[in-house]
């Protein structure tokens, strides 16, 4: 039993880079055209659009260090369309039509969110620079 304990570490590691490729290739499909390969919000259809694609690699350090999940969730989703003006900024219906995974709302509560829109966050929490120093859900 105490030799299973050793490839824990193992195991979780591989599920995070896991999710974090999933990510990715979901970026490289659905963002880049607008936000960049980096996500600075350079992308190729960028100068076109009514409203410049925000550079992603700064979310949370324009929110003092903040990684706010929800609410990147939300924009991607289109569940709160209110969030900010985004004229240009599609629905991404295809991150809501797959399996689900469950996710920790930051209260305790868990609750089935889509594993694509999971993927994705997890994967923008990666191009953050600076990294995220605490986070909300």
């Amino acid at each position: 039993m105490k030799y299973w304990l050793l490839f824990v570490p193992f195991l979780v590691m591989g599920a995070s880079v896991e999710t974090t490729d999933a990510g990715k290739v979901l970026y490289e499909q659905n963002c880049v055209s607008c936000h960049g390969l980096e996500g600075k919000g350079d992308g190729l259809r960028a100068a076109r659009l009514n409203t410049p694609p925000p550079d992603l690699t700064k979310i949370a350090a324009r929110r003092d260090g903040v990684w706010p999940m929800l609410e990147v969730m939300a924009i991607l989703d289109g569940y709160s369309r209110n969030t900010l003006p985004r004229e240009d900024m599609p629905v991404f219906e295809n991150f809501l039509d797959n399996e689900m995974s469950e996710f920790d709302t930051g209260n305790g509560v868990v609750t089935l969110v889509p594993t694509k829109l999971l993927d994705i966050v997890y994967y923008l929490e990666t191009l953050q620079d600076p990294a995220p120093t605490s986070y909300v859900p």
